[in-house]
């Protein structure tokens, strides 16, 4: 691939209509709007930004970082390692869970668009249970396989997590769809600092420092009603 065609097989594997089941999950969003925390914009806002700074930036781009590390010296137990350990850092079972059920579908699909790619060691890893082939693996993964930047592989990843959040809020809260848009675009703006906090940290010293919407993951079972998976 040249350098164009792979910047568009990544935009394929960005695009909010790839059906790997993320319209499922809230991630906890639901339990806010439920529990009066989360009633406009603004609030979401500034929940989107402190996941990405302070999780998705810090934990979750950690395993994309292992995979452009590991990878091509193909030090695979290492990167199982890794993503074991942003994985179980994950509290909530349902998040777990959504996380696993996203990855495998994101890699079941991209491996079927590219079969020319060698797709070998995750998915003989993932069906040997060395590795959940979560999300950010996944993601990762694929995009390591199409050549595409270390950077541009981790910004592909908080865009997908802003637009997740951000269509699950439009199905959760009194918000049109030019107003997401905006906000979309606001916290698109905020990857940069996202990126500077991923790169000064190692996959060793991945962490997530989001109590409330852990919280929030773990009540998400127990609600009276529920739009979404988790």
């Amino acid at each position: 691939m040249n350098d164009q065609i792979r910047w568009l097989a990544m935009q394929q594997l960005l695009d909010s209509a790839l059906p790997i089941g993320g319209f499922s999950h809230s991630f906890g969003l639901e339990t806010m709007v439920q529990d009066g925390r989360m009633n406009n914009s603004s609030q979401l806002y500034a929940y989107a930004s402190a996941m990405l700074l302070q999780s998705w930036a810090s934990s979750d781009a950690m395993v994309i970082k292992a995979v452009y590390r590991d990878a091509p010296q193909a030090d695979w137990e290492r990167l199982w390692s890794i993503e074991r350990l942003v994985h179980l850092q994950r509290v909530a079972s349902e998040t777990r869970s959504g996380v696993e059920k996203m990855g495998r579908r994101l890699l079941q699909l991209a491996s079927a668009i590219h079969p020319q790619l060698d797709w070998y060691p995750l998915t003989e890893a993932m069906r040997a249970g060395k590795c959940f082939a979560s999300h950010p693996l996944s993601h990762g993964y694929a995009c390591w396989l199409l050549g595409i930047s270390e950077e541009r592989a981790i910004q592909g990843y908080f865009y997908t997590c802003i637009v997740t959040c951000v269509n699950s809020a439009l199905r959760l809260m009194s918000m049109g769809q030019t107003e997401g848009q905006s906000l979309i675009a606001r916290l698109t703006l905020l990857t940069a600092e996202a990126l500077k906090v991923s790169g000064e940290l190692e996959p060793e010293q991945a962490y997530s420092n989001m109590p409330m919407a852990e919280l929030a993951m773990m009540r998400h079972e127990r609600l009276y009603s529920r739009l979404f998976m988790s």
